[in-house]
């Protein structure tokens, strides 16, 4: 058992550790703010120094519950007293089994469904990839820019953003092409989207070749835009036309996070297959792929999973975090805290209109700014971004960043997060803005 830290000598200061931290872990693996967390509750969270932050990222979008949600804390306590691990292509266990059972019911669509899992999200995403190849016989892979599906190396392959994931990285795998996301705010249409693609089957790959397209109902790192349903319709069309095998990307979407169980609803769409991971356990590693039975089917024995994939612990978490959604009404939740952000956003956007260029509080409780220079949308205001985001820290408030051009805000409480904290948390938002612009 590891001593208290402070009867050893060992740091007790956030900078103390950020020192340590640097020099025994990779550059590479970098972290937003120096604030060295000691415990969380809910949707706060207290460092080693005692200072409290309201948390407005929750792990990006994982402890939809809430941090240490007690009924996600008994399960995994009661499964790690039975056991931690016997690896479920082995000797396999009941929790995963009716895990399983719960996805396949839950994802969107009417058709019968199958599940397997991994660890991560990456992992998640690879395996639709091998899935759709195993079932069409084909070999290419089609993904949008402004899109992130992981780090691993055809993940990354997919990625539609260069700065920080691809960069010195390549070569990445082959026969993965990009077309354009339709976002209105940036003057791409829905229809200038499907033209891309159609011009991309012309020109680059026939759509004959084409084993999947992947895509975020609302894309996450890439700035939080929802992909209109006329597109997830589109895309749907597309691929029944010429068999290819559509799959939601629904890591950060997933479990209660955009007002639905699943982003994908918002369109009517049934995805062919769907990964998630991030919200589906609570904060325990956990990742699936569920999809219909028949493409679920194509890899052979032995082709599909991994040492961890789905892990007992991880598995009995993911349990009792559909139970808590389901018991606390959190996919409705998701849409009051949307409207209360939004109703806060609205005002301060009116208060700094040349600065708050876009709000996107359309989608439950996965909402976002857009920071501008002079009201321009092709100006973005990376920097301001930058000093909002760590000011913010400094005052206790966990916020993180996205988009391409790394000028939009994410919000992402905890969907039990209390509307007092909501609203606390958007006092020192707003006051670390008034500062900023004023300086």
């Amino acid at each position: 058992m590891s001593a208290d830290p402070k009867e050893t000598g060992a740091p007790t200061t956030n900078a103390e550790w950020q020192e340590r931290k640097l020099a025994a872990m990779a550059v590479g693996q970098g972290n937003i703010a120096p604030v060295y967390v000691e415990r969380a509750s809910n949707a706060e969270l207290w460092d080693v120094e005692g200072n409290r932050y309201i948390d407005f990222g929750t792990g990006i979008a994982v402890c939809n519950t809430g941090h240490s949600n007690p009924n996600v804390v008994a399960a995994v306590k009661e499964q790690v007293e039975r056991f931690s691990h016997t690896c479920v292509m082995v000797t396999p266990y009941d929790s995963a089994v009716r895990l399983a059972e719960q996805l396949n019911e839950l994802v969107p669509g009417s058709s019968p469904k199958k599940t397997m899992f991994v660890t991560t999200g990456a992992e998640a995403v690879e395996n639709t990839v091998k899935i759709a190849r195993a079932y069409t016989g084909r070999r290419g892979v089609v993904a949008f820019s402004g899109g992130f599906h992981g780090r691993t190396m055809m993940a990354m392959g997919l990625t539609g953003k260069i700065t920080p994931y691809k960069n010195l990285f390549g070569p990445f795998p082959g026969e993965v092409y990009h077309a354009p996301f339709p976002i209105d705010y940036h003057g791409v249409s829905v229809d200038d989207s499907i033209k891309a693609l159609n011009n991309l089957f012309k020109v680059d790959i026939a759509p004959t070749d084409v084993a999947a397209i992947i895509v975020e109902p609302v894309q996450g790192e890439g700035g939080f835009y929802p992909a209109p349903d006329e597109f997830m319709c589109a895309l749907r069309a597309i691929c029944n036309d010429h068999g290819i095998v559509l799959v939601a990307d629904e890591i950060q979407t997933g479990f209660g996070r955009t007002g639905r169980l699943f982003a994908s609803e918002y369109s009517g769409v049934e995805p062919d297959l769907i990964t998630t991971a991030k919200g589906i356990a609570g904060g325990y590693p956990l990742a699936a792929v569920t999809g219909k039975a028949e493409i679920m089917d194509a890899p052979l024995p032995g082709g599909l999973g991994g040492t961890y994939g789905g892990s007992p612990v991880g598995c009995s978490a993911a349990l009792a975090v559909i139970d808590v959604i389901r018991e606390e009404g959190l996919v409705e939740r998701a849409l009051q805290i949307g409207a209360r952000f939004r109703e806060r956003l609205e005002a301060l956007q009116a208060k700094y209109p040349q600065t708050i260029g876009d709000i996107r509080c359309d989608r439950g409780a996965m909402m976002a700014i857009e920071l501008v220079e002079d009201g321009e949308v092709g100006k973005p205001a990376a920097e301001l971004t930058r000093s909002l985001v760590g000011a913010a820290y400094e005052n206790g408030l966990v916020l993180l960043s996205c988009g391409v051009n790394g000028n939009a805000i994410r919000f992402l409480p905890a969907l039990t997060i209390p509307f007092e904290l909501v609203d606390e948390g958007l006092d020192i938002f707003e006051s670390c803005l008034d500062e900023l612009l004023a300086s």
